[in-house]
């Protein structure tokens, strides 16, 4: 199994977040400490703004920061957010009531297996599994030591001064 970039990226923003909660974080700054792409992070900070998780301040001075405590962050809930609602395996984005004798062009992506293969269970089983294990920890668990990684993300994010 593979997080995607996204839910990736999703962490590591709420990551940095939670180490620097006595301020307000720019994208720009977060790109820099992980050496990612800004464009990107403006995505993933717009979707855990519209969930209540960051709250931004526009203009001059303005940021972002978290909205809630880290300890009150699930995972589970962030991953389920960040992975959208894609089907885990192509069959399980077709019609159920595909047939054996349904053609490729009448099922439009599913797979000609669907009606007897056992694959979805299986993955919509492992799935719930690691779903049920990020449901255990909250973003508190991942900055367990908030001085040591903000010393690391901010060196990161500063860029060096120039040689006089």
């Amino acid at each position: 199994m593979r997080l995607t970039a996204f839910s990736d990226y999703t962490m590591r923003v709420l990551m940095f977040l939670a180490t620097e909660r006595g301020r307000l974080v720019t994208i720009p700054e977060i790109a820099a400490a992980y050496g990612i792409s800004g464009n990107h992070l403006t995505k993933v900070v717009h979707q855990l703004v519209r969930a209540g998780v960051v709250e931004s301040t526009r203009g001059k001075g303005g940021g972002i920061r978290l909205a809630r405590e880290p300890g009150d962050i699930r995972l589970g809930a962030i991953l389920r957010a960040s992975e959208g609602g894609a089907p885990l395996v192509e069959c399980l984005a077709g019609d159920v009531n595909a047939t054996a004798t349904t053609t490729a062009a009448d099922a439009a992506g599913t797979c000609c297996l669907a009606p007897v293969c056992r694959l979805s269970g299986v993955v919509e089983e492992a799935f719930a599994a690691l779903y049920a294990t990020f449901d255990r920890y909250t973003l508190a668990d991942l900055v367990a030591d908030p001085p040591r990684i903000s010393a690391i993300l901010v060196h990161r994010a500063t860029p060096p001064s120039p040689a006089a």
